[in-house]
């Protein structure tokens, strides 16, 4: 009897009244959302425009669903295309099936579509991104979870994952692979980050790390899962191919550095001069509001001046007027003296 393992979903949809909720796509939706979050202020930080990751976004993200269907149809043809099967199950991507190596490829021509329309260089896009498409699918593994699909061999330890009896599956306890490549992901996307900063890293290379790093996991992780799958050589067909592209990135990281070392000073033409139109203005509005300060202390003192003057002419106004009305007194006090001897 098992202790401790982690629990499978009794279902993979919640019912939000006549919507259903999947959990895998949920878990896509979210993935695409921290991907092109993370990327933006990436791009921001690399020098370019805020909401260039997204606009380019909407080319890539939707070839890269379709790249990483076609994938997983094509090398598991037999789901779909077999005696008894149902060819439309082709179709129905909810219920799991994207082959990370199919949406990465066509998801790259749409990038370079909306790279070229906007005019920026696709290496140093795809550089800033990287690390959140790791993270992407660090999340979207999760959904395997929701389908109680793609489990590695049988086990007992504490962090076995419990699957329930069900369509091409038996009850039991198996290692979780989708939690062991959500986990590689992150290791991954942290990796990126790290090197990122302390070499560099530009023209590609990033990206490269990112691919050449995900394949070193996937190829004991693909080792691990007991899916129905077709092998070569005793390997399976995911084993090869992440064998293959982690050589082919390892060696654009090589080739790259000595062709073109250092990282591009200009990811986006125009966004640099707008942040320096941008601060410069500032700037004059700042000395503007400095000025103006300075005209506001002149004012005052002028003012201030202004009125000491009035005040002290107001007081030798009132001084004068002071002295000729003792003078007038004393003249009349005078007169009548004089007046009163001469009667006297």
């Amino acid at each position: 009897m098992d202790l401790a393992y982690i629990p499978s979903p009794s279902t993979g949809v919640i019912d939000l009244g006549p919507i259903p909720l999947r959990g895998y796509a949920f878990c896509i939706i979210i993935g695409v959302f921290v991907a092109v979050w993370f990327g933006n202020k990436r791009w921001v930080a690399r020098g370019g425009r805020s909401g260039t990751v997204a606009d380019i976004a909407v080319w890539a993200v939707p070839f890269g669903l379709v790249g990483g269907r076609l994938y997983h149809v094509i090398t598991d043809y037999q789901l779909y295309f077999s005696d008894g099967e149902n060819w439309v199950d082709a179709f129905k991507i909810w219920q799991g099936g994207l082959g990370i190596w199919g949406a990465i490829a066509l998801g790259a021509v749409g990038a370079w579509i909306g790279c070229r329309r906007r005019g920026i260089p696709l290496p140093a896009w795809a550089d800033a991104l990287a690390p959140g498409i790791a993270l992407a699918q660090a999340c979207g593994r999760w959904g395997n979870w929701f389908n109680q699909e793609l489990y590695g061999k049988q086990t007992d330890l504490p962090w076995a994952l419990e699957i329930s009896e069900g369509p091409n599956r038996v009850a039991g306890t198996y290692h979780p692979t989708f939690l062991y490549e959500s986990l590689w992901c992150i290791g991954v996307a942290l990796l990126v980050i790290w090197a990122d900063r302390r070499f560099k890293l530009g023209h590609g290379r990033a990206f490269a790390l990112y691919v050449a790093a995900y394949c070193a996991g996937r190829a004991w992780i693909e080792y691990m899962r007991v899916d129905e799958a077709h092998h070569i050589l005793g390997l399976r067909l995911n084993v090869w191919t992440a064998l293959i592209v982690f050589v082919l990135a390892v060696a654009y990281i090589v080739i790259s550095a000595k062709v073109r070392p250092g990282r591009e000073e200009i990811v986006e033409p125009g966004a640099a001069k707008e942040a320096a139109e941008a601060a410069k203005a500032e700037g004059v509005e700042t000395a503007d509001g400095v000025e103006t300060a300075e005209d506001d202390a002149d004012s005052k003192d002028d003012a201030d001046s202004k009125d000491d003057a009035d005040s002290k002419d107001d007081a030798g106004s009132k001084d004068a007027e002071g002295d000729a009305a003792k003078a007038a007194v004393t003249t009349l006090e005078k007169n009548d003296t004089a007046e009163k001897a001469k009667n006297g």
